[in-house]
Formats: structure tokens, C-alpha cells, sequence
């Protein structure tokens, strides 16, 4: 499931991925949290937490998430993705030039420099 996280900067939307992401968590949680936040700002900064407690994507969701991100392209400034899984840090390094706007991954206890990047 995709949870929004409370707290953050005006100019920061921030999401955590906790179990298993579904396709219905971008149609019920994400989009909705992405159109409110545009409706607050002109450009998107988001704080993507993938914590212990994600346990990865179901198949649907790859194709909302890849959906996203096409249909809001000119909108994304920063995406700052939190998270000890060493595969995604090595699949930014390889692919987040594929991304709209600035990517960066950051460990779990980098959660506060990922947030004071994005707000900056």
C-alpha cells in the first residue's frame, strides 16, 4: 500500500510504500495526492520512502506508476527516493536519467537530507 506522509514542506509531497503496492493504491492514494499537490504548486517534489517494511510491486502497478510519470511529465522537479534496497539505489544510478526533472536515492537514515535537498 502507498501512505502519505504528513509534515513535510509546503513544497514536498512525500509517500511510503509499506507491503505491497498495488495498481488501486496509485488510483486511490498517489494521483490524488500528486492533483492536490500541483493545485498547491507549480512543480512536483516528492520524498518516495521504501522502507523494511515494503515488500514490492504488484504487476499492475508498474504500468500506474509508468503512467504517472508520463501523464505529469513537464511536472516533476525532484524525486528523492529513501531506501536500503541496494538494487533500487543501483537501478537509479543506471536509469535515473530516463526520469523527468532531478533523481536521487537515499539511505533510510539519509531521510532528513533527502527531504532538506528536496525543499531546497
Amino acid at each position: 500500500m502507498i501512505r502519505v506522509i504528513e509534515g513535510l514542506p509546503e513544497t514536498v509531497l512525500g509517500i511510503e510504500a509499506v507491503g505491497r503496492v498495488e495498481a488501486s493504491d496509485y488510483e486511490t492514494v498517489l494521483d490524488p495526492a500528486v492533483e492536490a499537490h500541483l493545485g498547491r504548486n507549480e512543480k512536483l517534489r516528492l520524498l518516495y520512502v521504501l522502507g523494511e517494511e515494503f515488500e514490492g510491486y504488484a504487476a499492475g502497478a508498474a504500468f500506474e506508476d509508468a503512467k504517472l510519470g508520463i501523464g505529469k511529465w513537464s511536472s516533476w522537479e525532484r524525486v528523492a527516493v529513501v531506501t536500503d534496497r541496494d538494487w533500487l539505489h543501483d537501478a537509479l544510478r543506471m536509469l535515473g536519467w530516463m526520469f523527468p526533472g532531478d533523481v536521487r536515492a537515499f539511505r533510510l537514515a539519509e531521510r532528513e537530507d533527502a527531504v532538506a535537498w528536496l525543499a531546497a
